[in-house]
């Protein structure tokens, strides 16, 4: 698949199965060729990643549906346990983290762009972010993105060993699709690009 078209497939897709297209080592090449090649402000490659597969898959969604089960009544939980479980029934999970450290040394380092860092960083993130989701849409797969983090932040440092100096970003459940996603309302280019000769 070409980028273009791999572009376009990439969506927020929540019918996922606990199926791949790719063998576990296939999975951890692309995320490795992911995060060597996502850009980053000064080439910081701040950016972690936690590839959770099998029942480490399953317990981050364990840890989000505990987390939630604490702070939302009983009787409005249903509709917010059915939607943990169609992440928690997808194959795996790519949980990203923005290692803080090293934000911290270039923020020492160039106190000129000090404030700008953090931001610099999440942006970074981001683009990782894109690169894995539109790279698994490339590979016959799917996925969303979710954040809940800060709620499970503790819970998943604890369950993995996640460094204090991690700072949980953001959460894909990625899988084989059991739907093709409907269309979307797209707003014309015209309206959101302006073009000058």
């Amino acid at each position: 698949m070409d980028f273009f078209q791999a572009v376009r497939k990439r969506r927020s897709i929540y019918t996922l199965t606990d199926k791949s297209t790719l063998e576990e080592k296939e999975i951890t090449d692309f995320l490795e060729l992911a995060l060597a090649n996502a850009p980053s402000a000064f080439n910081s490659q701040s950016a972690r990643l936690l590839l959770a597969l099998g029942e480490s898959h399953k317990k981050v969604w364990d840890i989000a549906k505990k987390a939630l089960k604490e702070i939302i009544p009983t009787e409005k939980f249903p509709p917010t346990e059915a939607k943990l479980k169609s992440f928690s029934d997808a194959f795996g999970t790519v949980l990203f983290f923005e290692e803080t450290k090293t934000v911290s040394e270039l923020q020492s380092k160039f106190p000129a762009y000090k404030d700008n860092f953090p931001l610099w960083s999440q942006q970074a993130n981001g683009m990782l972010q894109y690169v894995v989701w539109t790279g698994l849409a490339a590979l016959g797969m799917a996925a969303n993105l979710q954040h809940y983090n800060p709620l499970i932040d503790p819970q998943i440092a604890n369950a993995f060993k996640i460094p204090p100096s991690w700072k949980l970003i953001a959460q894909m459940p990625f899988g084989i699709t059991k739907e093709q996603a409907p269309a979307k309302e797209i707003i014309p280019p015209a309206q959101r690009l302006k073009v000058f000769r």
